[in-house]
Formats: C-alpha cells, structure tokens, sequence
C-alpha cells in the first residue's frame, strides 16, 4: 500500500509538472523549431484560381489553398513542394490532384500534403521554349499547353507519357490552352484553331491535326484561348470571342474599349476578365446570348484580374494586384494570405524584436530602380509596409535601400536612393534633403539625394552616406545638428554605402564601384577637423590586403574583428580598434575542404554577412546562404535551392533575431527565414525558455534552451540528479537532440536543466524539461 502511495504521490506530481510547464510556455507557442523554415512571400499577386477538393489559387511564386471553413494553407518549398515561381495550376477530379506548373517548365503534383514531382521537361535537353501556358485535366491525364507543343503528363505513373508537336510543317509551336470537346481535341496555338479526333489516331503526328482558322468563319489569326460553355464552343482571339454553331463561326462578343485578359466557363455562362490600358478593370458574365448579366468592378480590389471561376453562386477573381476575392451579391471578401509587398534587396534590422527590411534596390551599376515598395515591417508574426502605395508623403522617397534602428526611442532611420533621409517615429515622418539638413544631390543629377549607408556610433550620432554628392559624408549628431565631410580621396562616382562602427567608435565605409574600404576616425570632436584621420584600404600587400577593392559588404565580430566581403571572398582587419595607431593588413581565412585548403570564398562574390550569437559567420553569396565557424575555417552550413527551400541562389541581405536566433535570408525572389542554432547571450540565467516543451511523443527535432547566459554550460540531469548530457551554449542557447551520452532516447519523465556560469562557476536549476513517452 505504501509503495502504491508513493507510485500515486509520482504521477501526481508528473501530471502537476506537465501541466505546470505547458501553461508557462504557452507564450512560445510560435516559435519554430530548430533547423525549420520559414517562408514570407508575396501572396497579393494571384494568376490562377481552380475548383478541386478545395479551392487552389497560384500567386507569382506559390500556392494557396481555401477550405470549406474558410481555412487558408499556404504551400511551398516548406511544406515540400519543388520548385518556386507558378506560371499555372490545373486540377484533376479522377484523381484528386493538383497540378502545378513552374515557370522553369518543372511540375509537381500535390495530393493532400504528398507532392510528387515530374522533372522530365525540365530536365530535358529539347531546345525551344518549355515554358507551360495552361493544363487541361482529364481522366488521369493532365494535358500540358507548351511553347513547344501539347505535353501529357500521366498522374497516375508521374511521368511523360507523350508529347504531340503539331506546328506547321511538324515545327514547335506555342500552344495557349487545350482541351476536349464531344470526342475532339481543340488546341489554341499561333498559328490558329487546331482540331484532331480523341481516339483512333497518332496525336503526335502534326499532320493529324487540322487547322480550322481562316474557315467557317473563324478568322485565320492566332487564338488565345478555347473553352466549353453550355455544351457550345468558345474561342478567344484577341479581344473577341467566336461561337462554334452548326459547324460554323460566328463573332459573339467583342468590346474594343474592353481588352480581354482571360475567359472562362461559369456554368451556362461565360466569365470575362478585362483590364483596359488605363488599368480600369472588370470582370463581366455573359449569358448565351453575350448579354451582360453582371459586372464585378472595385477599384483597388479588382485591378488586374488574371483569371475567374464560378461556384456555387460565388465569383472568385484572382487579380495580380489585389489578391483573390470572392464576390456574391453585392459583397466580397478577400483572401491574402499575410506576406510583404515582394522581394527586397535592402538592410534589414532589427528592433525591439520587430524587423524592418528596404525594399529598394540598385543595379550593378549604382543606378536606382524607381522600387514603390517602401519598408516591409514584420511585427508579432504579421507583415504590413509602409511607402508610396500608402503614405503620400513618402511619394517621392523610393529606393529605400539602407535602415538604422534608433535605440533611443525605438524609431527608424531610412534611406531612400534619391529621396534623402527619412526618419519614421511611429506616425511621425520627417524627410531630410535639401532644405533642412547638409544632404546634397549627387553630381550631375541635382534632383537626386542619394543616402546610400546609415549608421549610429557610441555617441548615438547618425552617421550618413550620402553617395555621389561633394562632400559624401553626413552626421546628424545627437544634438540634432547636420555636418558634411568630403572624403579626402579620389573615388569613382564619389561612391560611398555601407557604414559600420568598430569598438574604438570608428568608421569603416564601403566605396563601391572598385574603390575600397575607407576607414575614418573623427578623435575628440566631430565639428574639429584638426585631429581627423582617414586610411584606404585596398588589395595589395601594405595596402589593406584586401581580396579585392571591389567591396560589397562589411560586419563587425565579436572580437571587434571587421570582416570584408569582396567579389572575391573575404578578408579580416583584426586590429580595427587600434588601426591609426598600429595598423595591419587585412588576413584571409584559410578553410580546409576535402583535402585542399583555400583562402574563405577565394573566387566568390560576397554580397552580406551577419554574426550570430556564437560569433559565427552567415554569409550571402550568388551560390546560397553559408554558416561558417567564429574564426572561418570552417563551413557549418550550406544552404542552396537544391538542398533547402531557398527560392534562389543569390543571396542579397541577412539578419537574425537575436532573442530567438531566427536567420533571415533575403533573396532576388523573396525572404526565407531559418531558426538557427545560436542566439544572443545574455549576463545572467534568469529568462530561460525551452521550446519545445513539453517535448510532444515522437518528436526527433532539436530541443532549444534560449536564454542562458553567454557561452555558458549547460547540463541536463534526470531527477535524481544524474547527469544525462552536456554542452557549451552557442551564444545564449544551447541545443540537446534528446539523446543521452550513448545516444539513446532518454525515457520520459522530467529533466533538470542546470546552468553553469563560465564567469562566476556558480551552478543553478534554470528550468525543468517535460518529455512524453512515445518518442
């Protein structure tokens, strides 16, 4: 009796502990796991929408879906999908599957949440354009409207089953749409209507199929588009539709003040989507006399619809600037799954745990891009932006390509690329150029104030590239006060950008155009120029050393190190601090690979680099996102779109969350994001969190311990205090996999986390870890 009292008296307080613990973590609820992704696309700009088991819309990059309780799931390289960038979708009712077509010709069929892919076209070495218009589905089979012809895609073997190439004279030839019609295949191509009978011949054989434009009617002119209404055939040429009755064609509708953008069955009816050169836009449905029964026009709703579906009395539009709505009656709603604007290129940072990213850009050749897009704002989870489309004074401020955080009251500091310098305080804009501050207009564009880098000193100073102008170097000091410095150098283009501030509170400037690195101390006044010093840093031996004067990128380490990314890999300055008075020539890591050693990135160009709270490296190339080790000699990671959901390769900006040790990576295509494994320490033990936790039955994922103090050590012991393992935290988390010192599972139960701190050697229970049987 006694032994089952005591067994009661253990589940009691197991059960106590699991709930105790679920409700104190109930807060991290949103925090990924260790080595997940996540995605952060654009999802306004919808070009297709198709009925299935559910609702599917394709957007420029990705696809959403909407259930029957109006449950939106988005899908992605993140949830398994092979590819980025939709041209269009197609569903098939025999096997309840989504086709997807990619703009690279790639195609993945998705049923439920299995994705299976047919890789054949794009890995084919047939030239011309494989580029996938539009899918027919039929009977298992899904039809494929190519610029090379019709491709069929079996969907029950995944695979190719035939390819019919049916231009003139047997010749490639682009082909809009497709589909069969009362035992016939109709194929919209360039060259006309083209029909062939479904069963009895070789579809392949181009002389099989007939072309019935510039016959019956039908004029001899491309034709953009075929589909069934009402058991009656439809052709769009142009904009104007043609009917198929009594063996002839007839023009049915035609609106020269109206183009057509897409044309589509809804039931007896015909869907319209018209969009004029104005950019007024419409979708109209047309009964079987191409009378207009209704019209569907909401300016900054509809603005340019792609495609339109009917179901069950509802019109869903996919319109590439407003995303996909549903009208019925004389309402609707919209269905934007939570994204930015688009891709951006710009600095991202953080603050208080919100991170702001410039959307803007330039070319290769520093000239802006006329980008609208403004600031993306990523705060609690949710997107939202702020620029010309909604901010009227901010109507002339594009290209905002550079951010500082302001620690003294959470504000933000902007740059547009000749819009001059922004200052955004919640609701509170103010822009600085001409006439309130010392910007000036780069030579030979007087209109144009280019602020090009930002950043802050010890001194809470805003320093200011200001690229292209005389004097290109800008503070605006804590005072408030504006003062303008030429840099005493001869640069190409005056060409200044990045600004970072080293531990001796000095200024290492990035010169692009193939100029260097500038490193400036301003000594004891800023407004006293008397004890000023400048030094270039260049390639060569005495010079700075650098791989290259063409210098993309600059990060300061936790050593107080500067490291340089050129388009020729990295160098490191390791006497920043003490550079005026013993300067030294920037050295190249030596990384060891295979069984060759090479200088880091040698080769490479270096686009960004962020450090991690281990003092690791995450570095942004033109061939994917790197983690190297503190000292970088040696790769820990290497993410490329072949073995990652990267959407592409060239990796523009990264930054991390310090809190959660989130990694974003900002490409040409848009953000992903990748809970890393290192976050910042912090100088004591008091805030530690464990995700997840409890740790659910079967999870086989990394356990996350955040909020340790610095490189601290931590140990995980069982409740009799025997130690089950031990690590060093990467910064301020450390990382368990759930194993003991023979790499079992551990039995579940709870788990003491013990904190060692590395400074005071003094040990304490930090937190508990629950793990639930089933792992």
């Amino acid at each position: 009796m006694r032994q089952y009292f005591k067994y009661f008296l253990r589940l009691s307080f197991l059960v106590y502990s699991l709930f105790a613990i679920a409700t104190a973590i109930t807060a991290q609820s949103n925090l990924q796991p260790i080595g997940y992704w996540r995605e952060h696309f654009n999802y306004q700009n919808t070009t297709t929408v198709v009925q299935g088991n559910k609702l599917y819309c394709a957007t420029q990059n990705n696809v959403f879906s909407i259930d029957a309780e109006q449950n939106v799931e988005r899908y992605s390289k993140v949830t398994g999908l092979n590819d980025v960038g939709v041209s269009t979708i197609g569903w098939d009712n025999t096997t309840q599957q989504l086709v997807i077509a990619y703009n690279n010709s790639n195609v993945d069929v998705l049923k439920g949440s299995i994705v299976t892919n047919i890789s054949d076209i794009l890995r084919s070495n047939i030239s011309g354009n494989k580029s996938i218009n539009s899918i027919f589905c039929n009977a298992g089979l899904a039809y494929l409207s190519s610029g090379l012809g019709i491709i069929v895609a079996n969907l029950q073997s995944y695979d190719i089953k035939d390819t019919w190439i049916i231009g003139n004279n047997g010749n490639q030839v682009n082909i809009n749409a497709c589909l069969l019609f009362n035992q016939q295949f109709y194929a919209a191509t360039d060259e006309g209507l083209k029909t062939a009978p479904a069963i009895g011949l070789n579809l392949a054989n181009y002389s099989n199929w007939n072309n019935i434009s510039g016959t019956n009617g039908l004029p001899a002119l491309p034709v953009n588009n075929v589909i069934a209404a009402n058991n009656t055939l439809y052709a769009q040429i142009q904009n104007s539709i043609y009917v198929l009755q009594n063996n002839n064609w007839s023009l049915w509708y035609n609106d020269s003040n109206w183009p057509i953008t897409k044309i589509e069955p809804a039931g007896n009816n015909l869907l319209v989507c018209q969009r004029t050169a104005t950019g007024n836009s419409r979708v109209i449905t047309l009964n079987n006399t191409a009378t207009i029964i209704n019209t569907i026009a909401v300016p900054n709703v509809i603005s340019f619809p792609k495609d339109a579906i009917m179901v069950n009395n509802t019109t869903w539009i996919a319109d590439y600037y407003g995303g996909l709505s549903a009208f019925n009656n004389n309402s609707y709603q919209r269905y934007i799954p939570n994204g930015p604007l688009g891709p951006a290129s710009g600095d991202m940072v953080f603050n208080n745990q919100t991170l702001y990213v410039a959307a803007g850009s330039v070319n290769a050749a520093w000239n802006y891009q006329y980008n609208r897009n403004g600031i993306y704002i990523l705060q609690d989870g949710s997107w939202s932006d702020i620029g010309a489309f909604n901010t009227p004074i901010l109507d002339s401020t594009l290209d905002f390509i550079t951010l500082a955080a302001d620690k003294r009251d959470g504000s933000i500091w902007a740059g547009s690329y000749g819009g001059g310098l922004v200052h955004i305080n919640n609701n509170n804009i103010q822009i600085f150029k001409q006439s309130n501050s010392t910007l000036q207009p780069a030579i030979g564009d007087p209109t144009s104030y280019r602020v090009s880098g930002l950043a802050f000193d010890a001194n809470n100073n805003l320093w200011i590239a200001n690229y292209g102008a005389p004097q290109n170097l800008q503070v605006l000091q804590n005072n408030g006060s504006f003062n303008a410095f030429a840099i005493p150098f001869s640069l190409t283009e005056n060409a200044v950008s990045q600004i970072v501030i080293d531990d001796a509170n000095q200024l290492w400037i990035v010169s692009p155009k193939n100029n260097g690195l500038i490193c400036y101390n301003y000594g004891n006044s800023i407004t006293a120029t008397n004890d000023d010093q400048w030094r270039m840093l260049q390639s060569g031996v005495g010079k700075g050393n650098l791989p290259s004067n063409n210098v993309y990128c600059l990060a300061k380490d936790k050593n107080g190190f500067i490291w340089v990314g050129t388009d020729n890999g990295i160098g490191v300055v390791q006497c920043a601090a003490n550079y005026f008075q013993q300067p030294c020539d920037a050295v190249w890591p030596v990384i060891q690979q295979d069984q060759f050693a090479g200088y880091l990135f040698q080769g490479q160009q270096v686009q960004c680099i962020a450090v991690d709270g281990a003092n690791r490296k995450w570095v942004g190339t033109n061939n994917g996102a790197w983690l190297v080790s503190a000292e970088g000699d040696k790769i820990i990671q290497h993410f490329t779109v072949s073995n990652s959901p990267l959407p592409d390769n060239n990796v523009q900006k990264i930054s991390i969350e310090p809190t959660t040790g989130e990694v974003f990576i900002s490409t040409f295509t848009g953000i992903m994001s990748y809970r890393g494994t290192a976050t910042e320490g912090s100088s004591t033990n008091d805030s530690v969190l464990v995700f997840p936790n409890p740790v659910p039955p079967g999870y086989t994922g990394t356990i996350a311990i955040r909020g340790v103090a610095e490189n601290a050590l931590v140990k995980i012991a069982d409740l009799s205090g025997r130690l089950v393992y031990q690590t060093q935290a990467l910064g301020g988390q450390a990382v368990w996999n759930g194993l003991n010192y023979k790499g079992e599972k551990v039995a579940s139960g709870i788990y003491l986390v013990l904190i060692r701190d590395q400074v005071t050697g003094q040990e304490k229970l930090a937190t508990k870890i629950v793990i639930i049987s089933g792992r």
